[in-house]
């Protein structure tokens, strides 16, 4: 890995473990209808142009420790630089390429819950990209999708990989998706040299308009993803701060009533 040591894409992809379904029981309701389009109406006006208009909207919309849950906070680095910009390689390791020419800005914002009580740090992150369109965007949905089926198997960077990595996409309105134009989840393990044993690794990543949002954890020794690793489970702050960022990129973007 060359460039940044902690860029967007190389910080995460996506954990495995879910929580049971609850049992079904008969409604004594009907069901309130499911909405087939989401309450969004983007601005023109308002829609980014130049890279200092997309830089400016991406770190008012990425998500900070504030974010996430109590417990975490800024990373040294917190900041990626301007123009960080991960590529998977033909082996399947992350190296740093050069942001393409539909990408305006991206940022990633670095959290941490600091090791404490036996356990060890809790690695996060958040990622703003903003595309010339939303075509552009939905394009880097797919191809984030793609990546997992053509490399199960990742290298991050010297000492760090992620293994057995699927993943699943999630259109509005489907799978639980009531927040984003397009929404998908990578799950796997994950394995750093200087840590014992293999931890789980989650990668959520969502679509609204021209802009993408991306929040990853990497497990940690005494964490699992339903746990309370600070005052709520990792997984639950992960969506948190994701659904931040939308709710953010939809203030940013919609039009004004």
């Amino acid at each position: 890995m060359t460039g940044c040591t902690d860029g967007g894409k190389p910080e995460g992809k996506g954990g495995t473990t879910t929580a049971a379904p609850p049992p079904t029981r008969t409604p004594t309701t009907a069901p309130a209808p499911t909405p087939t389009a989401l309450d969004f109406t983007p601005d023109p006006e308002r829609a980014p142009k130049t890279e200092a208009e997309a830089r400016r909207l991406a770190l008012a919309v990425v998500a900070g420790p504030d974010a996430w849950a109590p417990g975490y906070v800024k990373r040294t680095p917190y900041l990626s630089d301007p123009d960080y910009w991960p590529v998977l390689g033909a082996n399947c390791s992350w190296e740093t390429g050069t942001r393409p020419a539909d990408v305006l800005a991206s940022v990633t914002a670095y959290s941490e819950i600091p090791a404490a009580g036996g356990k060890g740090v809790l690695r996060v992150a958040a990622t703003v990209t903003v595309h010339r369109t939303e075509s552009d965007a939905d394009w880097e949905m797919a191809s984030t999708l793609e990546e997992v089926l053509r490399c199960p198997d990742q290298k991050l960077r010297d000492g760090e990989r992620i293994t057995g990595l699927m993943s699943l996409g999630n259109p509005f309105g489907v799978g639980g998706n009531a927040t984003a134009h397009d929404a998908l989840r990578e799950g796997g393990s994950y394995l750093n040299d200087a840590v014992k044993g293999k931890q789980f690794y989650s990668w959520y990543q969502s679509r609204i308009g021209q802009v993408t949002v991306a929040t990853v954890v990497k497990g940690a020794p005494g964490y699992t993803e339903l746990n309370q690793g600070a005052a709520i489970g990792t997984s639950q702050a992960q969506i948190q701060a994701l659904v931040t960022m939308l709710e953010r990129a939809q203030d940013e973007l919609e039009v004004q009533s």
